[in-house]
């Protein structure tokens, strides 16, 4: 369909599903994983909402224009598992989701992600998207680790 994926992309989705490190985000920050998705710690946190997670397709899918229809609702289940993962470990407000796609908008992984974001009353978390934090492996593999126990 619409595809911006460079030629020999070394897609980082793809290699933390095979269970590898990537320069932003260790193998050990993925906190579920089934036969259809993964859900892992995000590299990069907004203040707002520190250790947000990420739920990609295990299979490689650049967008959401090319997800398969039987990838669908494995996707989104996996992503209503780990907003009620996040409310209950975290003790936040609510919940919130996030997916980006093509340049415009604002996609720069190509492999569809969807976030998912604890949020507290008054947080602002869209109006702060430039306040950000690029954890430590270390911090990663820590709240990757708590949230793993509160499965």
């Amino acid at each position: 369909m619409r595809n911006h994926e460079p030629s020999a992309y070394d897609c980082p989705m793809c290699r933390l599903v095979a269970g590898k490190d990537t320069p932003m985000t260790p193998a050990e920050a993925v906190v579920y994983r089934d036969d259809h998705t993964t859900a892992l710690v995000c590299g990069k946190w907004w203040s707002a909402s520190p250790g947000h997670l990420l739920v990609v397709p295990t299979t490689h899918v650049e967008n959401l224009y090319d997800l398969p229809d039987d990838l669908a609702a494995p996707l989104l289940r996996t992503v209503r598992r780990m907003a009620v993962l996040l409310s209950t470990a975290d003790g936040c407000d609510g919940t919130s989701i996030r997916q980006h796609n093509e340049p415009a908008g604002d996609q720069d992984v190509w492999h569809l992600h969807i976030h998912v974001f604890p949020r507290w009353h008054n947080d602002d978390l869209y109006g702060r998207s430039d306040d950000i934090h690029l954890p430590t492996k270390e911090e990663q593999i820590a709240r990757a680790e708590v949230l793993r126990k509160a499965l």
